[in-house]
């Protein structure tokens, strides 16, 4: 009874200490930071607080524009020639998260959404039809900012309904409800959104899963949105030009 007691101990202290570990270290779990390949020349810099976030962009006298939100571990300063060329008729603003590209802070949920929102407040100064793309964990910063701003249309890659739910299939005997900070609940947002959205979701999707992308499909108000799928999984190349003749094809269904 005494080794039973003991095992016992043994195992609940390293169940406690993983718990401890995942809650330490959930940030450097969820954000990859990469430096910026092609450190944008003159990029567009918000002054958020005492962070300087810093945005590639391609400039264009035009009432389009886009943004775009990448993935966990995207450098987004390599897409920034493709999109130009692609969306010619759109001036093109790719954000470098808090510690990504140059960009000073650290990446939060509060932080990359507040930031998104400051981007979009500054173009639509100048843009009034603003195409907001997410993809991945971007997915889930695109979907707050079209809850709180008038995006013309939403475009959603490999996208999630809740981070929350997510880890709790990958740590499925940890007790993420209580541990995870940055939560990024697209679903909920999801239903106060009427703007046009597409769901593009990869059919062999090995980290997001079809269900996930799924569920935040149905949270969307009926009509709003539609769901098509594209050959490949969570990290297969969907280019410019794709993304651009899915968009115009959404657009006139």
């Amino acid at each position: 009874m005494r080794t039973l007691l003991s095992l016992a101990s043994y195992l609940l202290a390293g169940y406690g200490l993983l718990c401890l570990l995942l809650y330490l270290m959930q940030r450097q779990l969820i954000y990859f930071p990469v430096p910026a390949a092609f450190p944008p020349e003159q990029p567009l810099v918000l002054q958020q607080g005492k962070v300087q976030v810093l945005v590639s962009q391609q400039p264009r006298a035009s009432d389009k524009a886009l943004l775009y939100f990448g993935g966990n571990a995207e450098d987004v300063s390599v897409s920034l020639a493709e999109f130009g060329a692609v969306f010619s008729k759109h001036a093109i603003y790719l954000m470098h998260y808090r510690g990504y590209g140059g960009s000073e802070g650290r990446p939060s949920e509060q932080a990359l959404v507040s930031d998104a929102l400051a981007l979009f407040d500054a173009v639509a100064t100048e843009h009034s039809d603003i195409v907001v793309i997410g993809r991945s964990l971007g997915s889930g910063v695109a979907v707050q900012l079209a809850a709180q701003r008038p995006v013309q249309q939403l475009v959603l890659i490999t996208p999630f309904d809740s981070l929350a739910k997510l880890a709790q299939q990958q740590f499925p005997v940890v007790p993420v409800h209580w541990l995870l900070k940055d939560r990024y609940e697209s679903a909920h947002y999801a239903s106060h959104i009427d703007t046009p959205t597409l769901l593009l979701v990869a059919e062999q999707d090995e980290i997001i899963g079809w269900a996930r992308s799924e569920a935040l499909y149905q949270a969307f108000p009926s009509g709003s949105v539609r769901m098509l799928s594209f050959a490949g999984n969570h990290n297969s190349y969907l280019s410019a030009q794709q993304l651009y003749e899915l968009t115009a094809r959404s657009q006139h269904k």
